[in-house]
């Protein structure tokens, strides 16, 4: 389990397929990261495990990360109990499995490292996490994929919406812009029958708290993330939001009813000469926010969307994985705080700037009794934005709004893209657009895209090439052995 002082163990769950393996054949460990390792099984079937675990006579494997799934050292997530998830401790745990495991079936065979090659991918957080292991063992994994790697850990990572603000389509970003400066100038003022009148548009004014408020009237636009290239993973949210806030028409005509209203807040909010141009628009994006968010809540709106829910925070069973494992990272490592506040002073932001630091760090204070900063060094120690190792490839989305975290980011030096260390940008893309795939009689002429695929092509003929060097090493050191005992 690690940690000081501790030799106890745990089961980490993992999964494998050697449908194409061949003596000799590498293997191929796609990290799983902050998630239940199950999500990730297709891609033993399709996407980038695999397209490289055919392409080379390998062994797939998903291999989940401590902490999540039913992969768990501890009988809860207390505060105490989480002592044992940082990354160094789970990177420790990628590396035992390569230099200690039988595959079922397989039994006969060595197939530990650094005998066998091993081969890591991750995508995002997960991409981090194997560029790390490169470098921390580089003498147990003999090259790793980073995709959408957030590299660098930052504190206040407003910069997240930036790739949104310049690539979305412009009449959105615009009109986003504009509704949020109209909510916050409206919140700030302090005019509790303003703010009243402005909650009560969005049917949220039992949202105790108006920072709460403006998150959720800002959660829409963060669905750029979710989109993909393939039908059937893509999250067609954000389209569905920017078409609502740019129509010249209602969406729904019962909000017609807010005419009025709609024209006081835009007034209200400093935009009295556009009130003809945005009341269809505010309009639209407070049935949306109604529609999807408001109305979606079973439970009290404070209880569903409030970060002020100190008794939530006190649950700490193992079914709180999906909040606590995750949120317990970021708080002592990570950050990624997404806020509207750290945007430049000269530029709109496209979420409200009541998301502060101090907003984002409720959870760090009530959940882990955290009260200061994450401790970005205990992860950019690997190398950050700089980050490089011989047979570490990095593969990001033009798009991405993690790439600002990436080797790829604007604040980042650039590198060459070569056979020994790839670099690749992937046109239009999204975040880790390489891992997903279909089934060879799913694709067509446009699925893949040709950016991906080309990407996913390029990814198996520089493991090869990886794998040639692995082959080679290894010949010589048989042949010196050899060569040993002949003398």
């Amino acid at each position: 389990m690690y940690e000081p002082h501790s030799d106890e163990t745990f089961p980490l769950r993992y999964w494998f397929d050697a449908t194409y393996y061949k003596d000799g054949g590498p293997v191929i460990v796609l990290q799983s990261g902050e998630t239940d390792g199950t999500g990730r099984l297709p891609f033993l079937q399709k996407g980038i495990v695999y397209q490289l675990a055919k392409a080379t006579n390998g062994i797939g494997v998903i291999l989940e990360h401590r902490y999540y799934g039913t992969s768990f050292p501890t009988p809860d997530l207390s505060t105490e109990n989480l002592r044992f998830l940082t990354t160094e401790q789970a990177l420790a745990d990628m590396a035992y499995f390569a230099k200690t495991v039988k595959f079922k079936g397989l039994e006969d065979k060595d197939l530990t490292a650094p005998k066998t090659p091993y081969i890591g991918y991750g995508g995002s957080y997960a991409g981090a996490f194997v560029a790390f292991l490169r470098v921390q063992y580089p003498d147990v994994y003999w090259g790793t994929i980073g995709s959408s790697a957030v590299t660098e850990a930052i504190i206040d990572f407003w910069r997240y919406y930036e790739p949104v603000r310049i690539y979305g389509p412009p009449e959105c970003i615009s009109n986003q812009q504009k509704l949020i400066n109209i909510v916050d100038n409206i919140l700030l003022q302090n005019d509790t029958k303003l703010i009243g009148q402005l909650k009560g548009a969005f049917k949220s004014e039992n949202l105790t708290y108006n920072d709460d408020f403006a998150q959720v009237v800002s959660y829409p636009i963060g669905s750029w993330q979710s989109r993909n290239w393939d039908p059937e993973v893509n999250d067609p949210s954000f389209f569905d939001y920017c078409n609502n806030i740019t129509s010249s028409f209602l969406v729904n005509n019962s909000t017609s009813n807010l005419t009025t209203t709609a024209e006081e807040l835009i007034a209200a909010g400093g935009y009295g000469d556009q009130v003809s141009q945005l009341t269809v628009p505010m309009l639209n994006f407070i049935n949306f926010v109604v529609t999807r968010l408001v109305e979606s809540c079973d439970e009290t709106l404070d209880q569903c969307y409030s970060a002020h829910n100190k008794t939530a925070y006190e649950l700490d069973g193992l079914d709180r994985v999906d909040y606590r494992s995750w949120q317990y990272q970021y708080c002592t490592e990570y950050g990624y705080f997404q806020t509207g506040s750290g945007v430049p002073a000269d530029q709109l932001p496209l979420i409200s700037r009541l998301l502060t630091l101090e907003y984002n760090s409720i959870v760090c204070h009530d959940a882990f009794n955290i009260t200061t900063p994450p401790d970005v060094d205990r992860v950019n120690k690997y190398g950050g934005f700089n980050i490089s190792y011989p047979r570490l490839a990095f593969v990001d989305g033009e798009i991405d709004p993690w790439r600002g975290a990436s080797p790829h980011s604007p604040l980042a030096s650039d590198r060459p893209d070569t056979t020994d260390e790839p670099f690749i940008l992937i046109d239009g893309a999204v975040h880790h657009w390489d891992e997903n795939g279909r089934f060879p009689n799913e694709t067509t002429p446009d699925l893949p895209p040709a950016p991906v695929r080309d990407t996913q092509a390029e990814e198996v003929e520089f493991v090869k090439a990886w794998l040639d060097e692995f082959y080679v090493q290894e010949q010589k050191k048989q042949s010196g052995t050899k060569k040993l005992r002949l003398q």
